[in-house]
């Protein structure tokens, strides 16, 4: 699988056009091109404004035993992210946010694009990023806010999204997943198939969904679709009658009493189905791995109507210049040459750049996590507490099997002020 994404990716040379994307030209830019072992005095330090996906002390001691960088993390839920953005731009240096945020970001201003030809693996990034399929080829769906749609502008200043591929990139992307439910199978006790579970009276205040706009609309419109309620032509840029119809639905569930809570915080999501009082729910996968160290049977269920998928990204804020610059430049290389990739490999997620970290994975891990194959030893989560016992498969198999099904990703539509008022309408309710 490697082999291809280095093959799929894209060539500075051949696709962005400029004589200074060649690594020569690189070299006085500010590149980075290794990872000294002997720091400066001068202390090298990034505010990091993000959700907890990817905030870890484990990445951060890393990062600071490579590179001498200590990140201080400003953890946040996804709607603060864009709100801070928005509104305190210098509060912090190194953003990571969702791509589909990038239609309320980059009007703001407040955010740098970032220059591709600084970014050593930029070649490597897997083309889900940069051409909408996987790396063997395939064409994966695009409903919503798919990061080929935002991921490149016109210019260095530009706020317009490129049609094309430019030098001039809005997110240096980092994780990404196909997201399903998550359910309680020792609790549940049958086989769930499909989305429209989630509003199933058996499960009657034992549900939940998540109370992000952007991403919890997404979910319910897998749902609609999976009841036969209604068919969007684009579930992931609705009219105000599909917006109506799809909150009408959740409206009557919650009136019905379907919902435990909405949840909004990771840590919320991993307590109410540790503790049994959901289970089934909107859910992101490093929450499952949470649930399952703490001993307790979780899956995140495949679903034959498919996934619902996210990525993430790097940028900076407008203030950052000078060292500061140079900095975010190297930690960003740094977060792409491989050990948290595998990091994040172990939570369930999918690195931006899967050659690099396979390197820091060994052949069983690998064969587990991306190729869909029975672990051949305990499979051990990231804090190395047991995860899956020998001969365990992941849920929903392989990296092709899971990222090829997907249906839909998270997004911002024309109509989102519209939708956000609905939705928040119908939470309040």
């Amino acid at each position: 699988m490697n082999k291809k994404d280095g093959a799929q990716g894209l060539s500075r040379r051949s696709v962005l056009k400029s004589a200074g994307a060649t690594i020569g030209s690189v070299a006085g830019s500010g590149a980075i091109t290794g990872f000294p072992a002997v720091w400066a005095q001068e202390k090298k330090v990034l505010r990091y404004l993000g959700t907890a996906v990817n905030q870890s002390d484990d990445i951060n001691k890393q990062l600071f035993k490579d590179t001498g960088i200590t990140l201080e993390y400003i953890s946040v839920t996804t709607d603060d992210v864009t709100k801070r953005v928005v509104t305190q731009p210098n509060s912090f240096d190194v953003l990571d946010t969702e791509y589909f945020s990038l239609k309320k970001l980059i009007p703001s201003k407040n955010i740098l694009a970032l220059d591709a030809r600084k970014i050593k693996e930029f070649d490597n990034i897997t083309p889900v990023f940069t051409k909408g399929e996987l790396p063997n080829g395939k064409k994966i769906g695009d409903q919503g806010t798919a990061p080929k749609k935002v991921m490149f502008l016109e210019g260095k200043d530009s706020t317009t999204f490129a049609k094309g591929v430019t030098e001039w990139v809005t997110l240096i992307p980092t994780v990404y997943n196909a997201d399903t439910l998550g359910i309680r199978p020792d609790l549940i006790k049958r086989p769930i198939e499909s989305w429209k579970e989630l509003l199933n009276p058996e499960f009657k205040g034992k549900a939940s969904i998540l109370n992000i706009p952007s991403i919890g609309i997404m979910d319910a419109a897998m749902v609609v679709e999976a009841a036969g309620l209604y068919k969007y032509p684009d579930k992931g840029n609705m009219t105000k009658a599909e917006i109506d119809l799809t909150i009408k639905v959740l409206t009557e569930a919650k009136k019905s009493g379907q919902f435990r809570a909405f949840w909004k915080d990771f840590n919320e999501s991993v307590n109410l189905m540790a503790s049994g009082e959901t289970v089934i729910q909107s859910m992101w996968s490093p929450a499952v791995t949470a649930v399952r160290s703490k001993g307790i049977p979780c899956v995140f269920q495949p679903l034959k109507e498919g996934y619902r998928s996210w990525a993430s990204g790097f940028c900076m804020s407008k203030g950052v210049s000078g060292k500061k610059a140079e900095w975010a430049y190297e930690f960003v290389n740094w977060f792409l040459s491989g050990w948290a990739g595998a990091y994040l490999n172990r939570q369930g997620y999918y690195s931006a750049v899967l050659p690099t970290a396979k390197k820091f994975m060994s052949e069983d891990e690998w064969g587990y996590w991306m190729e869909g194959k029975p672990a051949k030893s305990d499979i051990k989560a990231p804090d190395g507490s047991l995860l899956e016992k020998a001969g365990a498969v992941r849920d929903g198999g392989s990296y092709d099997d899971r990222m090829g099904n997907v249906a839909c990703w998270n997004a911002v539509m024309d109509e989102n002020d519209y939708m956000v008022r609905k939705w928040n309408e119908f939470i309040a309710a």
